[in-house]
């Protein structure tokens, strides 16, 4: 079975909104390798609607252009590029198509197909949330900047239960950002303050 890898510019207070506007002064070399990792080695990507509009009109361009990120723009053009959405949409982008079902079905169907690497998803937050919500995403990779953006969406929502995580891996680039990489837990811990304060400095006895 396949796994999914999701990647997110995150700021420090959460938000996901409009990357374009705080990210790119924190872009380096690290998390440029952190980047091709996740998204641009994967043979198949998917992606939201939104994000995938965004992409088709900058990356071809950026490939035809030929230069520093056009590898880039042609790892994606080649990938297989499978786009979530309810209309019907007519795609210029090579190596396009449309998930065909219910998001989840075809997601748990699209893990059991043969591919060479893990399906990777850029932005696509609407997506992210109900894979994780089901269970699906085996990886979330999030670049979590050092500014609180304070407005716009954030990662997640309101919610009447919590969601646990274990953290897979940590790494602090020199820009101040941190790449952090979780995958779910099986239940969130419990515990009261009793269980925690075993834990504070005793002090002289």
């Amino acid at each position: 079975m396949r796994k999914i890898t999701a990647g997110l510019f995150i700021s420090l207070d959460g938000v996901i909104e409009d990357p374009q506007d705080w990210h790119f002064p924190y872009f380096s070399d690290e998390m440029g390798a952190a980047v091709d990792a996740q998204l641009g080695s994967a043979d198949t990507l998917l992606l939201g609607r939104k994000t995938y509009d965004s992409f088709a009109v900058a990356w071809p361009d950026r490939e035809l252009a030929g230069e520093q990120d056009a590898a880039m723009g042609k790892a994606l053009g080649d990938a297989r590029k499978i786009v979530v959405s309810n209309q019907d949409l007519q795609f210029t982008w090579r190596n396009s198509e449309l998930l065909k079902g219910e998001l989840i079905e075809a997601v748990t169907a699209l893990k059991n197909q043969p591919g060479a690497t893990d399906i990777a998803i850029s932005g696509s937050v609407s997506v992210v949330r109900q894979l994780l919500e089901a269970g699906l995403l085996d990886e979330l990779h999030l670049l979590v900047h050092p500014i609180a953006v304070c407005k716009g969406a954030r990662l997640f929502e309101e919610a009447d239960t919590p969601l646990p995580l274990r953290l897979i891996s940590s790494a602090t680039f020199e820009s101040g950002v941190v790449h952090q990489v979780y995958t779910l837990a099986d239940t969130a811990p419990t515990g009261t303050y009793e269980d925690a304060k075993v834990h504070l400095p005793q002090g002289d006895q």
